[in-house]
C-alpha cells in the first residue's frame, strides 16, 4: 500500500539531481524523490549529455518532472547551478544520481523550516554512508575549523543562494564544501540541524579517488575565507597523515 500523503506546509521544495553516465544508479535516486510523501515539491534533473542510456531512464519519468535537460556542462557544480537557476521552490535540495533520500525526508525538511526565516537558516540532517555508517549532519564544535555536514542532507532556501551566490564551478571536487564554508563562516548563516536520517551516500566516487586533491581544495577554501594559516596548515598536514594509506592506494597518485 502506498504511503498516505501528509499535509504540506506552504513551503515548496525543489529537488535537483545532477548526473552524467549514471544509468547504474540513477533510477534509485529518482524513485527515492518521486516516492516522497510530501506533496508540495518539484523535481529537476540536469544531465551532462550522457551516452550510456541515462537520458532513456529520465524520459521514463519526464511526465513527473518539472524540468530536465541533457547537454554538455562544465562539471558537477555548473550543473547544480543550472538546476538552481530553474528551480521555483522556496527550499532547494540536491541529491546526486548515486545517492538517494530516505522516506519522509522532504516532510522532515519542511517541518524543520516551519516558522523559520528563509534568510537565516540552512538545513542539515544525518547521512548513512555506504561503508562508514551514519554520519552526523552537524558538529557545531568543528565548524570554525572547517568540518561540515554531508552535502546530500543539505537543503538551502533559494533566497540564500540568490544572496550569497551558488557553487563555484571552478572547483572540480569541493564546490559544495566551498559553498557551505562560505555560508556559515563568511555570511554567518545558522545551521538548522535535525538529527534524523535524510540521505544515503554511496562511497567510492570521484572525491574518494582524489583524496589529496580534495585536501588541497579544502585548504584553498579555508584560506580564501580567512582561516588563519596557523590553524589551516596544521590541520591540512594532519589530514594528509591520517589519510596516507588511502592516498597511496589511489591509482595515479603523484608526489
Amino acid at each position: 500500500m502506498a504511503p498516505l500523503k501528509k499535509m504540506s506546509t506552504n513551503l515548496k521544495i525543489s529537488v535537483i539531481t545532477v548526473c552524467y553516465n549514471s544509468a547504474a544508479y540513477l533510477e534509485k535516486a529518482v524513485e527515492s524523490v518521486l516516492s516522497q510523501n510530501y506533496d508540495n515539491f518539484e523535481y529537476l534533473i540536469i544531465d551532462g549529455g550522457s551516452t550510456d542510456g541515462t537520458p532513456d531512464i529520465i524520459r521514463r519519468y519526464e511526465d513527473r518532472l518539472a524540468y530536465w535537460t541533457s547537454e554538455p556542462d562544465r562539471g558537477i557544480y555548473d550543473a547544480m547551478n543550472k538546476g538552481i537557476a530553474r528551480a521555483s521552490g522556496d527550499i532547494v535540495g540536491i541529491i546526486n544520481s548515486d545517492d538517494y533520500y530516505f522516506p519522509e525526508a522532504l516532510q522532515k525538511v519542511a517541518d524543520a523550516f516551519e516558522g523559520k526565516s528563509l534568510d537565516e537558516y540552512i538545513f542539515w540532517g544525518d547521512v548513512q554512508y555506504e561503508h562508514r555508517g551514519r554520519v552526523r549532519g552537524f558538529r557545531p564544535a568543528k565548524v570554525k575549523t572547517g568540518a561540515f555536514a554531508p552535502h546530500p542532507s543539505m537543503f538551502c532556501p533559494r533566497r540564500i543562494y540568490e544572496r550569497i551566490g551558488t557553487y563555484d564551478a571552478s572547483f572540480r571536487l569541493l564546490g559544495d564544501y566551498d559553498f557551505m564554508y562560505r555560508a556559515v563562516n563568511k555570511f554567518n548563516l545558522k545551521p538548522l540541524y535535525v538529527p534524523e536520517l535524510i540521505a544515503f551516500f554511496r562511497e567510492g566516487g570521484l572525491a574518494d579517488s582524489n583524496i589529496l586533491s580534495c585536501l588541497r581544495d579544502e585548504l584553498k577554501v579555508k584560506r580564501r575565507y580567512g582561516q588563519p594559516w596557523f590553524i589551516a596548515y596544521p590541520v591540512f598536514f594532519l589530514k594528509i597523515l591520517k589519510n596516507a594509506p588511502r592516498i597511496l592506494n589511489n591509482r595515479g597518485f603523484r608526489l
